[in-house]
Order: structure tokens, then C-alpha cells, then sequence
């Protein structure tokens, strides 16, 4: 009869602690050393910037701030008016209309203006011939000063059978159509071409996105029998995923902050169908027979600039997470 063997301690399975990580110690410097490193030097040349920085950013911000409770027209001493404005300005019914106006302008921008330089991206990607000049072509408006091109568009907008856009309806039977002077037309004209002068430069970002996309997965989607446009749901919708959030929250700041096109085109008209945010802030200074009201109008401000603080905040905070991710 055999002994059982001896019970032998084994190897212990107990991982080794992980070695300290050594803790960074801010290194203080001294004045001398700051001195010697050439701090002055660069204090020196960094101040002109500041002051004149601080003189046309931050010290008409402080101003406004200041004028928003404030009874002034900048011809009268201006006195002390508290919440005033801000009441005067939430009790006015204007006010609301141009909310209103201001919103529905930017449904129709996302409606025309977000598609369209997407499918337009597609498109151009897909050619293989002259990718440079249609790119070209695309963002062509975008340089175009917007005031002349505003101009230029409001002579296409011609209310009489001779103009533009009239002479090419009435050469398919359509009469002509009262594009700027009639509420139902005016705000989807001017959607159409603050579309067309903003679309190239979309077209341009989303170009330089598609070439992110891997082309093993398009042509994994053609293997399986895709389209063209189902490879663009299924591919390329989900890779810009990131770029498509960040250019829809730029469009939507970019909209609540529309005054050139109601301005030149309308002029907020007619009946008010076109005055935006914006505009009303214009009209409080400028278009009042006192001589302006200014702290009405830097009351509108910063209230605008809170609710477009709010959606920048939300921009760089999906920046940053796509940007992680």
C-alpha cells in the first residue's frame, strides 16, 4: 500500500500589485525665472492685441449688457429702467410674429437646405470626369458678395410678366406669380435663395467627409446588391453620422440669426410675414420715429444670445464626443 502523496504548497496565484504610477509635480517657477524666459517680452507683445481685442469684442458686449437696462435712444442721458425692457419687449406681439417667422424660416432652410448639398455631395463623389470643375461650380456662390447676390436674386423675383422666373412660367402657361409681394410666397422665396448662396459650402465639407469612408464598404454594399442610394443610407448616412449633427446644429444657428434676406428682400413685409428676430432688433434702434430704442433693442440681443449660447454649447459638446469617438 502505497503513501498518498505529501500536500506541497503550490505557487501562489495572487497577482503582483501594479506598479505605482509616478504623480506629475507642477514645478513652480520663480519670478526670475519667468523673467529670464522671456515672460516681459512676450507680456509686450501681447498686449496691443488685448487691449484693441477687448477694446471691439468685449467692451460693446459689457455696453450692451449695460444699455439692456437702460432707458437710452443715445440722444437723451439714459436712466436706470431695470426689467423694463425685457417686459416691454416679451409684451410686444411683434415679437412673437417674428419668433414665429423666424422658426418657420428655419424649417424650410433644414427642409431645402440640409438634403439638398447631401444629395448633391453623393452625387459629385459618384463622377468620375471633371470632379474639379462641378466642385467649382458648387461653391461658386459662396463667394458671390451676398448683397449682390441678394440683388440679383430680387431682379429673378420680378412680380411682372417680364421678369425671370415669371417669363419662365408663362412659357409653360403659368401666370406670373407675386413672388416677394404675397405672404404665402415671400418667406419660401427668400428660403430658396439663401439655400442656393449657402449650399456650396456644405457641398464642400460633406465631399471632404465621403473621402473618410472606407471604399471596401461600398463595394461589400455592391456585393450584396445595393444601389446607389441604398449604399448611401446603409454606408454613408451612418459614417457622416457625426459631420451631418454637427452641420444641422450649424444650420439651425445660422437661421436664427437671418437679417439680410428679409431686409433687402421685403424689408420684413408684407404684413410682417417675413420680419425675423433679427430684424426687430434692426427696427427697435433704427426704424423709430423717437430716435431708437436702444435698450429694447440690446434686451432682444441678449436674449438671442442666450438661446444661440445654448445651442453652441450643444455644437462643441457634439464636437467634442464625435471628435472622441
Amino acid at each position: 500500500m502505497t503513501a498518498p502523496p505529501s500536500l506541497r504548497p503550490g505557487p501562489s496565484t495572487t497577482a503582483a500589485p501594479p506598479p505605482a504610477v509616478p504623480v506629475r509635480r507642477r514645478v513652480r517657477r520663480s519670478p526670475v525665472t519667468w523673467v529670464r524666459g522671456g515672460g516681459p517680452a512676450t507680456v509686450v507683445f501681447l498686449l496691443p492685441m488685448l487691449v484693441v481685442f477687448g477694446l471691439f469684442s468685449w467692451a460693446p458686449i459689457v455696453q450692451s449688457v449695460v444699455m439692456s437696462f437702460q432707458e437710452t435712444n443715445l440722444v437723451t442721458a439714459p436712466t436706470f429702467a431695470g426689467l423694463e425692457n425685457f417686459r416691454t419687449v416679451l409684451a410686444d406681439p411683434l415679437l412673437w410674429t417674428a419668433v414665429r417667422n423666424t422658426l418657420w424660416f428655419a424649417v424650410l432652410a433644414l427642409l431645402l437646405g440640409y438634403p439638398i448639398p447631401l444629395v448633391a455631395a453623393v452625387l459629385m463623389s459618384e463622377v468620375r470626369r471633371f470632379k474639379g470643375l462641378y466642385s467649382t461650380l458648387a461653391y461658386l456662390p459662396v463667394v458671390i458678395p451676398p448683397v449682390v447676390a441678394v440683388l440679383l436674386w430680387k431682379f429673378f423675383y420680378d412680380a411682372s410678366p417680364s421678369g425671370v422666373f415669371n417669363t419662365l412660367l408663362g412659357a409653360v402657361g403659368i401666370g406670373p406669380v407675386p413672388w416677394l409681394q404675397d405672404a404665402s410666397t415671400a418667406m419660401v422665396s427668400l428660403v430658396i435663395e439663401a439655400t442656393w448662396a449657402a449650399a456650396g459650402g456644405t457641398v464642400i465639407i460633406y465631399l471632404a467627409a465621403l473621402t473618410s469612408v472606407p471604399p471596401e464598404q461600398y463595394e461589400a454594399a455592391e456585393i450584396d446588391g445595393a444601389s446607389v442610394w441604398g449604399k448611401v443610407w446603409h454606408v454613408t448616412i451612418p459614417r457622416l453620422r457625426g459631420v451631418l449633427l454637427i452641420t444641422f446644429i450649424l444650420q439651425i444657428v445660422g437661421t436664427a440669426q437671418v437679417f439680410l434676406e428679409p431686409f433687402l428682400f421685403t424689408g420684413g413685409g408684407p404684413a410682417n410675414s417675413t420680419t425675423t428676430v433679427l430684424l426687430l432688433i434692426y427696427n427697435y434702434a433704427f426704424a423709430n420715429s423717437l430716435g431708437g430704442d436702444y435698450g429694447s433693442a440690446t434686451a432682444l440681443s441678449l436674449m438671442l444670445a442666450v438661446v444661440l449660447g445654448v445651442l453652441s454649447a450643444i455644437y462643441f459638446r457634439l464636437t467634442r464626443s464625435w471628435s472622441a469617438s
